[in-house]
């Protein structure tokens, strides 16, 4: 047995069964005990006879986790995606690399309301691809916009915002005809041809996420019915919960029957909402809110100005507007912190908090086949967090790609 801080991992080798022990694992909702098995860095189920066994001790008051999944992640460390991505790639790596010390293992590339120039240079320089000694996987692009309600556009530059009068050719028009790299599509589905347009991306296997939007219940529960599965940043840029009239709100009391739930993304960054208001979503669909961070260029620098897409953003502790106003920009928070306000915030158990980043952001991608779940054939990508959830490593592909240097 070896202390995993001692362990050298050039010597990492196919032909080895490595023993993850720690005092806890995640498997999907449930904090449990038990060993998981890693070999060539997938998931297995047991050693076979005869197998080399290394055992590597996570430390008995430790938790192991699948790793963080980032779906609304605009930037950070300087670079933003929607602004940067367009010209050159080598950002999106270096991105990939910083946030593994947060514990995030995966990641959705957000890209605001753009251009169609910029949607192309963007999405022919974007590649899906898994982490890495280098850096947390992409799991293809969250393109959020530019089809949204110009009255709840938020941070969004309402010259970049788009009606698609020709529904799905209007959609290739803006984005381009490959679709390949892009993983999920916010929309206001109060638009024209939005139905036309949700089901055609369901086929593409694209989720298609409510957000930005003025749309009724009634209409939000239309697009539902049609393919979109997820709302984005819950209660941020929609419009405001009313008794007689819910809006996309009242989805947190919409009930699927025999299928899968709507999935809420949550800004637990205690800026975008009030925590009575987190506690709501949290008690009305405990198990479909997912974490999100959506942090700004600004996540991992200090107050000051910074550039998100074509806006001028201010950022003053953790809390992000754009410049001269008190609309909010995004976040500054990763989605470890997230993580820990949602436990204090909510007063839910650790095991929930914690599926909220990893086990439902997988579902939401129809993935935990592979990421955010301790499965047997699964990658092999987790978080090892302290008794307070703080990130003491993280490793993918069975490899420490980080740990957290000791004070």
């Amino acid at each position: 047995m070896g202390s995993w801080d001692q362990f050298s991992w050039d010597l990492v080798r196919p032909d080895v069964v490595y023993a993850f022990v720690s005092g806890k694992v995640l498997r999907q909702e449930r904090l449990t005990e038990g060993i998981v098995y890693v070999q060539n860095g997938v998931i297995i189920m047991t050693p076979n006879e005869g197998v080399q066994v290394v055992t590597i001790d996570l430390g008995k008051d430790n938790i192991l986790a699948p790793g963080f999944i980032d779906l609304q992640i605009n930037g950070g460390f300087g670079l933003d995606f929607t602004s940067d991505l367009g010209e050159d790639s080598s950002g999106l790596q270096e991105i990939a690399s910083k946030l593994l010390q947060y514990g995030v293992t995966s990641f959705c590339p957000t890209i605001v309301s753009s251009t169609p120039d910029n949607y192309k240079k963007i999405l022919r320089n974007l590649a899906v691809f898994n982490g890495s000694l280098k850096g947390a996987g992409c799991l293809g692009a969250h393109l959020e916009g530019p089809f949204i309600s110009i009255s709840h556009k938020g941070a969004h530059d309402p010259g970049c915002i788009y009606d698609y009068p020709k529904g799905i050719q209007d959609v290739h028009s803006m984005y381009g005809n490959n679709l390949e790299n892009v993983a999920i599509v916010t929309l206001a589905p109060e638009k024209e041809n939005s139905m036309e347009v949700i089901k055609y991306l369901k086929e593409k296997n694209i989720i298609v996420s409510i957000g930005h939007t003025d749309a009724s219940f009634e209409k939000a529960s239309e697009a539902i019915a049609n393919g979109a599965s997820m709302v984005t940043h819950l209660f941020n840029s929609m419009s405001a919960f009313h008794h007689r009239i819910p809006g996309v709100i009242g989805l947190l009391g919409h009930v699927r029957q025999n299928e899968e739930p709507v999935y809420f993304g949550l800004v637990a960054d205690n800026n975008h909402m009030h925590k009575t208001t987190l506690r709501i979503a949290h008690n009305a669909q405990t198990s479909a809110t997912v974490l999100v961070s959506d942090a700004i260029a600004a996540l991992g620098l200090g107050d000051g100005k910074h550039n998100l897409g074509s806006q001028i953003v201010k950022i003053s502790g953790t809390r992000a507007v754009i410049d001269n106003t008190d609309t909010l920009s995004g976040s500054v928070t990763a989605i470890d912190q997230c993580v820990r306000n949602y436990v204090d915030v909510t007063g839910c158990s650790q095991a929930q908090a914690l599926a909220a980043a990893t086990y439902r952001p997988a579902k939401v991608l129809n993935i935990t086949g592979s990421k955010g779940n301790i499965t047997y054939g699964a990658d092999a990508d987790f978080v090892v967090l302290d008794s307070k959830l703080n990130v003491l490593s993280t490793w993918i592909q069975g490899r420490l790609v980080h740990k957290r240097q000791r004070v």
